[in-house]
């Protein structure tokens, strides 16, 4: 669905731009846009190697399993319906700490594990279950303490200080985790009256 927005508003950009007689804009934007997009992707490619390298290691060292077992209190209160030992608690687990650590590259591969064990007890597999929901609430939300990925930016752009973004970092994320896991949970109560 997402690939037919982008594409939509491709072409609208084209053909606007044929009618306008801006063609060369379109042309310059994307030999530009093109050049600046490769680049960022060169600068950020080390960090993101480094913190997914990280990631592995420590969910190879069982250090993930140790952090799954202390924010299990947390996830079994946030995901009532799933068995206490679901493999995919781990996986929420490993999720939220990258998270936390700003390293949404690194946290995706374990978000898109833990959808798949989810799914895998889906008895509806063409709609989302409570839990599924709850998690995409909680990965979206995500309280973010160290904005690593956007200081890594900050610094690359030549950002006098590039940490100051911390605290509202953690205040914004916070309020939105907040938030989305109350709307969350009052909708699951609605729903099961």
């Amino acid at each position: 669905m997402v690939n037919i927005v982008w594409v939509s508003l491709i072409i609208i950009a084209i053909i606007y731009s044929l009618f306008t007689g801006q063609i060369d804009t379109i042309n310059n934007g994307i030999l530009t846009h093109a050049q600046t997009g490769v680049n960022l992707i060169l600068e950020m490619m080390p960090l993101i190697v480094l913190w997914t390298g990280i990631m592995k290691i420590a969910e190879k060292s069982g250090l993930l399993n140790v952090f799954a077992r202390a924010l299990n209190p947390i996830l079994r209160r946030l995901f009532p319906s799933l068995p206490k030992d679901h493999k995919a608690l781990g996986y929420i687990a490993s999720n939220i700490g990258a998270n936390m650590l700003g390293l949404g590259s690194a946290a995706t591969p374990f978000g898109l594990k833990a959808m798949d064990e989810l799914q895998k007890d889906n008895p509806k597999k063409t709609e989302a279950t409570e839990a599924m929901i709850t998690f995409l609430v909680l990965n979206t939300g995500g309280v973010t303490l160290i904005p690593t990925t956007v200081i890594a930016l900050r610094i690359m752009h030549g950002s006098m200080n590039p940490t100051e973004i911390i605290i509202t970092s953690i205040l914004a994320t916070a309020v939105s985790s907040i938030s989305g896991l109350l709307l969350d949970y009052f909708i699951r109560r609605r729903n099961h009256r």
